[in-house]
């Protein structure tokens, strides 16, 4: 199997890891997972909020979620560590599953999405985006889009600093998506400024500050006074 194969089927064994933890850890917070491929075997990072409920009771919970992952996605000797995420307001898995359980228990969805909205923007987010489609309020679909903020669209910032939330909820209307981008302060790469490197330019930098107004005028006032008291010579 050459390379590029390689990665499109490992990316595609994590996107369904991601789908079926989603599905099985709803109730725990589920807030997502990182693979890395050690010797040894797989490592699986999970983020919840309670990791209570994925541990269990002496440790049944992760002994069974360890074996349907073995069986079900082949992954030889998968070592699993459950770790609580400290800051679940701006990690967008967890806030689009929280909308999705307000809709489901009938919470109006601009209410949600409002509610949404607030709270991952008063826990220090740079900018927030909630995009609910579906038949919202019609027999015919159609989408509505909330932003608060600043969220980038493109460019390598928008990598950088804006992670993105996919959920579904079943109503009595039909089928309703919730896709939640969240644009994160701490995330942000550092401000620089851009130097002329030239020898002309460097010169430029080291040349002496020129003096302010303030400066030539308190100059200019300063004046010598001459010697032996101001007296003229011949007088006595």
């Amino acid at each position: 199997m050459s390379a590029v194969k390689n990665v499109i089927k490992n990316n595609f064994r994590n996107m369904e890891l991601n789908e079926f933890l989603a599905d099985a850890l709803k109730d725990a917070g589920y807030g997502g997972v990182e693979v890395q491929k050690t010797p040894v075997g797989a490592r699986i990072t999970i983020y919840v909020t309670r990791p209570g409920l994925v541990i269990g009771r002496k440790g049944t919970g992760i002994k069974d979620l360890m074996t349907k992952i073995e069986q079900k996605f082949g992954l030889q000797n998968p070592q699993i560590s459950v770790l609580e995420v400290t800051n679940p307001e701006l990690n967008p898995h967890i806030m689009c599953n929280r909308i999705a359980q307000l809709i489901e228990r009938g919470t109006a969805f601009r209410r949600a999405a409002m509610w949404s909205l607030n709270t991952i923007m008063n826990a220090g987010a740079l900018g927030v985006e909630v995009v609910i489609s579906g038949k919202l309020r019609t027999e015919r679909a159609h989408f509505e889009k909330h932003t608060i903020g600043v969220v980038p669209k493109s460019g390598d910032i928008a990598g950088q600093i804006v992670t993105t939330g996919v959920s579904h909820v079943l109503t009595k209307m039909g089928l309703m998506g919730i896709q939640l981008r969240i644009a994160s302060k701490a995330a942000l790469p550092q401000e620089f400024e851009l130097k002329d490197g030239s020898a002309a330019g460097m010169q430029a930098a080291a040349a002496p500050v020129p003096e302010t107004p303030s400066e030539v005028a308190e100059a200019a006032t300063a004046v010598e006074q001459p010697e032996g008291g101001g007296k003229q010579d011949g007088q006595a």
